[in-house]
């Protein structure tokens, strides 16, 4: 698997022949990646490309997909969204039958959208927003991750019935469309959770320099809480964990997966008490064997550990559409997602997806509870969800 990325060289016909991409005859089936190559979306995006073309290398290596070899063509997003249509649209004149976007509804959703307006079928590399699919793109659009919500709802009934929290802090970072799905989910659990509390609330940008104001906010309360619930990603968590624990508040922080990872721990040195849901563990300890042999071979493949969990998304969206693509013998993208929404509980190596005619996310699923004690994040729990968040609480 180390020479994987010589599979995808001087894949477009047209580059090579000078024929434009309709040109092109029907001997190759072709994905499209407009992912961010450069900027800070690169973190998130590129270590769910590479699991991708594990999986792309895996089906080629098998015969391919309806006979033929899966070719990639790609296209930098530059984490600008203007840049993003344009990515869309290159991978597009390139000859793509799936377009690929990036691991974010705001960052990707304008190259999905330019696949929705081809009628193309378009995956978010782990988008977790309910937006990355019908409700902000439309009915060609899917995401393979697990959304945002189930994430926070997740978190909030796991710290109640296993750590026994009882007094909660809701500290949401505005920047994105999936901060506030952590909190949304949040907010639909906390209710269901019998003498459970909100002792405060308050928001935050993720560029702020200094959340200062919110952390006086915090200490004024007669108590600690027992929990504050952290609705953000990188690369502003870093600033606000710090100076959270910079001020002396030692309560549990939860938050979502964008914050799996222990390349940003050296920023908070000693971090304990702080918890995260994963898809999969990155850290050697996941009691799924499968999970850690994946791992070696994204190491053999990258040169590399993988660096968060979200590299796993990566990976089910190329299996879970190329099973559709077999399924339904074609690449035709009403065809594909016929067979995408009659899945359920469809097995993939990082647990089960369903879709339907309603939703092309995840709103219920298993997550590994990771914990950081003094520095170092490890496996400590696993938790799913009493109920599936329905749709209406996944709109608000």
């Amino acid at each position: 698997m180390k020479n994987w990325s010589k599979l995808t060289t001087a894949l477009v016909v047209a580059a090579v022949t000078g024929a434009p991409a309709w040109a092109a005859d029907d001997d190759r089936i072709v994905v499209g990646f407009a992912t961010a190559e450069s900027g800070f979306m690169q973190a998130y995006d590129k270590p769910a490309q590479d699991a991708a073309m594990i999986r792309i290398g895996e089906i080629n290596a098998a015969g391919g997909l309806l006979g033929k070899q899966i070719e990639v063509v790609n296209a930098d997003t530059k984490t600008d969204r203007a840049e993003g249509a344009k990515a869309g649209l290159s991978v597009i004149d390139a000859g793509a039958d799936l377009v690929v976007v990036s691991c974010d509804y705001d960052f990707g959703s304008p190259a999905a959208l330019t696949a929705e307006s081809s009628g193309l079928v378009s995956f978010f590399l782990c988008a977790e927003s309910i937006k990355a699919g019908i409700q902000g793109v439309g009915p060609h659009s899917f995401s393979a991750s697990v959304l945002a919500a189930v994430q926070g709802a997740t978190m909030a009934q796991w710290s109640y019935e296993k750590k026994e929290a009882r007094s909660y802090y809701r500290l949401l970072d505005t920047w994105t469309e999936y901060n506030k799905g952590i909190c949304d989910g949040f907010d639909w659990m906390l209710p269901q959770l019998a003498d459970a509390t909100l002792v405060g609330e308050d928001t935050f940008k993720n560029e702020d320099a200094s959340i200062a104001a919110q952390i006086t906010r915090i200490k004024s309360l007669p108590e600690e809480p027992d929990a504050i619930m952290l609705c953000t990603m990188m690369p502003g968590a870093v600033s606000a964990i710090k100076q959270i624990r910079a001020a002396g508040i030692n309560s549990m922080i939860l938050n979502g997966s964008a914050v799996d990872g222990s390349y940003w721990l050296s920023a908070v040195p000693d971090l304990s008490n702080f918890y995260v849901p994963v898809q999969g563990s990155i850290y050697g300890d996941d009691p799924n064997g499968d999970v850690t042999a994946f791992n070696a071979k994204y190491v053999e493949a990258t040169g590399g550990d993988p660096s968060t969990q979200y590299v796993y998304p990566g990976y089910v969206l190329i299996d879970v559409w190329a099973k559709a693509v077999e399924r339904a013998g074609t690449t035709d993208a009403d065809a594909v997602v016929a067979e995408l929404e009659k899945m359920v509980d469809e097995p993939t190596l990082f647990g089960p997806r369903t879709f339907n005619s309603e939703i092309h996310h995840q709103n219920k699923a298993r997550y590994l509870i990771v914990e950081t004690n003094a520095g170092t994040p490890a496996v400590v729990d696993e938790w799913t969800i009493s109920e599936p968040i329905p749709v209406d609480a996944l709109m608000k």
